[in-house]
């Protein structure tokens, strides 16, 4: 019989449990190199729950973004999310969930959480306010990830004016392409962590395309987000592969125990409290 986890010693407890991040930032790497996306392999963790804000960053590089306006559906209690590298970046945007967030914010014009629960019906609302606050016309990046209804979401934003250079969205990636799949619409929808969420990436790349944005990378550490950028900018992704199936990155969804210093919301504040 194998002992139980209680009848471990803490000290060798640790040592597996750091063994484990060491093999995960190896398999990690190795996904990233053999990947045929050339962005897929600028994935690095700071902020991010995996790999996305170095690819994130690459993006924005190649935009030529210096001081943006982001946006985030479900940023978590505001400690690890997509946005946040933005932010630390000497960006201004704004977040809008359903969670109270694990820090002491000041009122701030460059800088705004709206707690609500997102429907299709407030969606659009509730962006035009956050952009209101912070007194942004344009968003240069938007990230929607709330377990669930995120593709018609996705949809009211696009069809109400919302034209972001660059959409981040999580992605069900349990459906390769060219599967095509999405959960009906419900408004009171709880993700119960299992296979029920969301929608494919080939139903988002449909989706996307009537609104004149391509996929340009998925990150290759998870599988978990999906990165599209309007066609203006395309010619600047031409080293992407055209074909989904090139794009597309498989579940991995073995997230580190430890990645540095357990992060702290005094870090957070400093960012976002300038």
């Amino acid at each position: 019989m194998f002992p139980s986890f209680g009848s471990i010693p803490v000290d060798i407890l640790r040592m597996i449990k750091d063994q484990r991040d060491i093999d995960l930032q190896r398999i990690i790497k190795q996904r990233q190199n053999l990947h045929l996306n050339p962005i897929a392999k600028c994935g690095e963790k700071c902020f991010s729950q995996s790999d996305e804000d170095g690819i994130t960053l690459e993006i924005v590089k190649r935009l030529g973004i210096k001081n943006g306006f982001f946006a985030e559906f479900g940023p978590g209690d505001g400690l690890e999310n997509n946005t946040l590298i933005l932010a630390a970046s000497g960006w201004n945007g704004f977040w809008i969930g359903g969670e109270d967030l694990a820090l002491n914010l000041k009122e701030s014009e460059k800088f705004s959480y709206i707690k609500d629960w997102v429907t299709k019906e407030n969606v659009v609302k509730l962006f035009k306010t956050g952009a209101k606050n912070i007194g942004a016309k344009h968003l240069d990046v938007v990230s929607l990830d709330l377990d669930g209804n995120d593709i018609y979401f996705v949809e009211e934003l696009l069809s109400n004016g919302c034209a972001p250079k660059v959409f981040i969205v999580e992605y069900n990636a349990k459906f390769l392409p060219p599967v095509r799949f999405q959960i009906d619409y419900d408004p009171k929808h709880q993700w119960q962590r299992d296979d029920f969420f969301g929608a494919s990436l080939c139903s988002f790349d449909d989706l996307f395309e009537k609104f004149d944005y391509s996929l340009v990378c998925c990150n290759a550490a998870t599988g978990a987000n999906a990165f599209f950028v309007h066609n203006e900018f395309m010619s600047l992704f031409s080293d992407v592969p055209s074909d989904i199936a090139e794009i597309y990155v498989p579940p991995n969804y073995l997230l580190y125990g430890r990645y540095g210093h357990k992060p702290s919301a005094r870090v957070v504040e400093k960012i976002l409290n300038r």
